[in-house]
């Protein structure tokens, strides 16, 4: 299995005013599958999403990407598998205003270890006629776009996508999720996409719905849709 969750388990708080993020959650995605994380506000999956990218730790249980065990890495090493392993899209987009689209991506690809040409991932993303604008002459659409190719760049075995439709429009989400869709057929990439939208779970192998810090159902979807057939 390509990520295992045991029991994780994270608290914030003490006493009285203390939260369960998670609460014994137990999770296994199989490698190059498309998951979709529902849940509403609060229910953990943003937490589950982070722990998995190894932007913070665990109280108890634990995760294992790709058979390397990440909980209990030093903040070094943690630093190393986000560098080497994880592409993060956001859904406020953090492309850098005075960078051209190019040099957004380029400067991910020139600290990745074997990063995919950036040519390459611009034509797939459709955003090679984009290459010398900047952030602020783009759409939001084509921004995002810029965002999953940056992030793509690195050629990572994990893509977290955190709310990554949730600032745009009906069209120019349905257009991002044809390039998440792309970039799994392309490059085999595992996508774990986590969102409060149910029309988004149409294009997922599995979905994955989470409530008070725990998993409350999974289910492996027998009849995905395109994204051109969802409806949002």
């Amino acid at each position: 299995m390509f990520i295992e969750v045991k029991s994780a388990k994270k608290q914030y708080g003490t006493g009285e005013a203390a939260v369960y993020a998670l609460d014994g959650a137990d999770l296994s995605i199989e490698k190059g599958k498309i998951c979709v994380i529902l849940g509403p506000s609060g229910s953990g999956k943003s937490t589950l999403l982070n722990m998995i990218g190894g932007l913070d730790s665990l109280d108890a249980g634990e995760i294992t990407v790709d058979g390397q065990k990440i909980t209990g890495l030093s903040k070094k090493e943690l630093t190393a598998y986000r560098k080497q392993s994880v592409g993060f899209v956001f859904q406020f987009y953090n492309l850098i205003p005075d960078l051209t689209v190019e040099e957004n991506v380029e400067v991910v690809a020139e600290i990745a270890e074997k990063p995919l040409y950036t040519d390459e991932i611009l034509k797939a993303l459709d955003i090679e006629k984009y290459r010398y604008r900047f952030p602020r002459e783009l759409s939001g659409g084509q921004q995002q776009r810029v965002a999953i190719a940056r992030a793509m760049v690195k050629n990572p075995k994990l893509l977290l996508c955190d709310e990554l439709t949730g600032a745009l429009d009906t069209r120019s989400s349905r257009s991002v999720l044809k390039f998440i869709e792309k970039v799994n057929a392309q490059y085999g990439t595992t996508t774990l996409i986590i969102t409060h939208n149910e029309g988004i779970a149409g294009i997922a192998d599995v979905v994955v719905r989470i409530r008070d810090g725990k998993i409350a159902s999974y289910t492996e979807n027998d009849h995905k849709l395109t994204a051109d057939e969802l409806e949002l």
